[in-house]
Order: C-alpha cells, then sequence, then structure tokens
C-alpha cells in the first residue's frame, strides 16, 4: 500500500507509521516531493487499513497501480535526477556517455577520454570485465582495466561508468567507478539486483534482450527497494525476427517508459544496431523522443578493437555525431 501524509504531517506522526509497518513486518520505503509517501513493502501481516486511514497525519492510503511500486508516478510524482558526481542525468541537459565498449591499454583509453570529452561526452564508458557469447573471446582486463578507466578519468575530469557482472565484484568496482551499469544478460540476475540495491554507487540498469518494458521495470524495483535510488534506465534493442541489424532499438519503449515511470532513461545505439553509420541518426532520434542522453562506443582505431568493431566510432565521427546533435563542446549538451 502507499499511504499519503498531509501536508503538515510532523516527524512524530510520520515515525509512527514507520514504525507501525515495521512492526507488522512491512518495509517502509519514503518518497518527499511536495508531501510525503510512505510505501509499505513486502508481505507482512495483516493490517487494518481503516484504523490506519484515520491515524493523525495520514492523508490518504491507496493500493499500488502498479507491481514497481517505487518506480512509479505514483510513488513520486516528480521526475528524478540522478547525479554522477557533478552530471545530472534526467535534468534539463541531455547526456552523452562515451568512450571504448573495452579498456585494452593506458594509451588506448587516455586518448579516447580526452577526445570524447573535447566532443562534449560528460560521463566515460569503458569495459574491465567482458560478458562474451564465446568463451574463446576477449574477456576484458579485469582490475586492471578498473584502474587503467579511473586514471583517464581522473586525467580528464570525466566520472566514469563500467559494467560489474557478479556480485563478487561489486565492491572492487565501486572504488574505481562512479557508476555501475548492470548489462542487458545480467537484467533479471536479482541476487546481483539486490547487492547493488544495498550500495549508493548510481546504476545504468540495461534492458535485457527480451525482456518486456514490465520486467525492466520490475527488475529496476529490486535496486530502489533495496534503497539505492539513484537507477537510470538505459534501452539497448530487443531480439525481434529482424535480424538485418543486431538488435531493434524499441525507441517507443523510451516514450512509454517516461509515461510510466520517474527513472531517467537514455538509449545505447551502438548496441542496439552494431553498426556504426547508423548511431549518430538513431541518436538523434533517441533524444527527440524524450531520452535523457544516449551510451556511444568510442575508439581510436575501431577496425582494430578486441571487441564490437563494427559498432564503435572513430574520434573523427564522434566529433560529426555529437555536432550533429547540437551538444556544445564544452560539456553542456542541449535538448533537441
Amino acid at each position: 500500500m502507499i499511504i499519503t501524509m498531509n501536508a503538515t504531517a510532523n516527524g512524530a506522526e510520520i515515525s509512527r507509521i514507520i514504525k507501525h509497518l515495521k512492526a507488522k513486518n512491512y518495509t517502509p520505503r519514503t518518497s518527499v516531493n511536495g508531501c510525503i509517501r510512505v510505501a509499505a513493502l513486502g508481505k507482512g501481516e495483516a493490517i487494518d487499513w481503516d484504523m490506519l486511514r484515520r491515524t493523525d497525519g495520514v492523508a490518504k492510503i491507496e493500493p499500488p497501480e502498479q507491481p514497481y511500486i517505487l518506480a512509479s508516478w505514483q510513488m513520486k510524482p516528480e521526475r528524478s535526477i540522478v547525479k554522477v558526481r557533478h552530471v545530472e542525468i534526467g535534468g534539463a541537459a541531455a547526456v552523452v556517455m562515451a568512450g571504448p565498449c573495452s579498456v585494452e591499454s593506458r594509451e588506448q583509453v587516455l586518448s579516447t577520454a580526452r577526445a570524447v570529452k573535447k566532443s562534449g561526452a560528460v560521463i566515460l564508458r569503458g569495459g574491465a570485465y567482458k560478458p562474451r557469447t564465446s568463451p574463446y573471446e576477449f574477456q576484458g582486463l579485469g582490475v586492471d582495466g578498473l584502474k587503467l578507466l579511473r586514471e583517464a578519468g581522473d586525467a580528464t575530469g570525466l566520472p566514469v561508468i563500467t559494467e560489474v557482472l557478479s556480485e563478487d565484484d561489486v565492491e572492487i568496482v565501486a572504488e574505481y567507478a562512479d557508476m555501475f551499469q548492470i548489462g542487458a544478460r545480467n537484467m533479471q540476475n536479482f541476487s546481483l539486483l539486490r547487492k547493488i540495491g544495498k550500495m549508493r554507487t548510481p546504476v545504468l540498469l540495461k534492458r535485457g534482450a527480451a525482456a518486456t518494458v514490465k520486467e525492466w521495470l520490475c527488475a529496476a524495483e529490486y535496486i530502489l527497494a533495496g534503497g539505492n535510488e539513484s537507477v537510470v534506465l538505459c534501452e539497448r534493442g530487443i531480439k525481434t525476427f529482424d535480424n538485418s541489424l543486431r538488435n531493434t532499438l524499441d525507441l517507443a519503449a523510451v516514450a512509454l517508459v517516461k509515461e510510466l515511470s520517474h527513472l531517467p532513461v537514455i538509449v545505447d545505439p551502438s548496441h542496439a544496431c552494431g553498426k556504426r553509420s547508423l548511431i549518430s541518426v538513431l541518436s538523434k532520434a533517441a533524444l527527440a523522443v524524450g531520452a535523457d542522453g544516449v551510451i556511444v562506443e568510442v575508439h581510436p582505431t575501431p577496425e582494430k578493437a578486441l571487441s564490437d568493431a563494427a559498432q564503435q566510432l572513430d574520434f573523427n565521427e564522434f566529433g560529426a555525431m555529437m555536432r550533429d546533435l547540437r551538444i556544445a563542446p564544452n560539456g553542456t549538451p542541449v535538448r533537441l
């Protein structure tokens, strides 16, 4: 249930509600936006809701409209802004994250960080742990890759985002990264989501290749329910009957999620199409339907990349894309 408090409710009245929910084995989560809402999460003991409605400070009590309670507008009727150090995702400006698919060497990631920052990117992406379809493909540099990514971020002043694959790696990744990425393959790795929910590091949650919008939002709910409120969603293409491209970019889902949830949403056109010639136009389309930003793969020499060579832009291509998006080189992206 969702309990909306009166605008005049005081701290003692709110604490009394929370204490009552805990006594009945519910997990209370609070949202403060204009008025205070308290969600009673979980399967607790029976509660006399009519009695609770008459409690001082309570304006109304209503059942949740969606299974993703904390991610819904009902719980938080204002858009969330997720802060990754000095960068705001979900605010007035569209955010561009860019960098190599895989961290391969110091020179590669440093030169890429400098190039993407010069063109207006505000977050550096790079993979240290790589989930590959074949066990014989490049799996990433692991902790060494994290260190190189952190070095590049510090050298350029860019926050860094990287993928975490396992519960065992959460703490070590948190030491080096400013934002976790949960990849499409792990969208419903519920143990990992619960672990991430206990952290306070912002997280980018990619949609699974065969996941519905409801499943995607419910996955985000696992993280929110754990107490981590800094969640950004990422549409990165889904599997369909059409094999013309790597995946099918579902821009309708981006617009739909903006209707269903207060969480920021960005788009990954690199993985969505797997074809570098389409990345710029798909980025423009993503911003046109209301995405809060894009995450793009960039490499000094894409043809020599150890992973995803076909979908990485070189520095000139990335610069051209940013100019096409009308994103300023001073790092202040604007919405279309």
